[in-house]
């Protein structure tokens, strides 16, 4: 079980939804939502200012169209040395459309671990696990 993740997305619906699924499933103890790439920028920023560190996430959910900050401009700023500290943790892209250019985008982000079609299920969680902790 990872100890935090955050998911984010500009769907109150979708993030909803893939809380319930994460909780129920054990996947993560707690589990941060921002609704574009500034919110999750500010919640690391936060993190970087806080002298007594709470735990990051060690993984970042990332819808890619999104209102304010999309997830590739987010990719942009998170993989930057000024969030060094943060961007060990894994990203997988959830995307309601597969587009082929953003798979080969993707690539080019060696933190990106997936792309991986919405909603988050159990069998994608399950996917997951065996993908992040084979040991588990």
């Amino acid at each position: 079980m990872l100890e935090q993740i955050l998911c984010v997305d500009d769907d109150p619906i979708t993030l909803m939804l893939s809380k319930k699924v994460i909780s129920k499933s054990e996947f993560s103890k707690e589990i941060i939502t921002a609704q574009n790439g500034e919110e999750a920028l500010h919640y690391f920023n936060t993190l970087k200012y806080n002298k007594n560190k709470t735990n990051k996430p060690e993984l970042i959910f990332l819808d890619l169209n999104m209102p304010v900050m999309g997830g590739w401009e987010f990719l942009d700023y998170f993989v930057s040395a000024d969030y060094s500290e943060f961007n060990t943790a894994n990203v997988i892209v959830l995307s309601s459309t597969i587009d082929p250019d953003d798979l080969a985008k993707a690539k080019k982000y060696p933190i990106i671990i997936d792309f991986l079609s919405k909603p988050i299920t159990q069998t994608m969680l399950d996917y997951l696990k065996k993908k992040i902790c084979p040991d588990a």
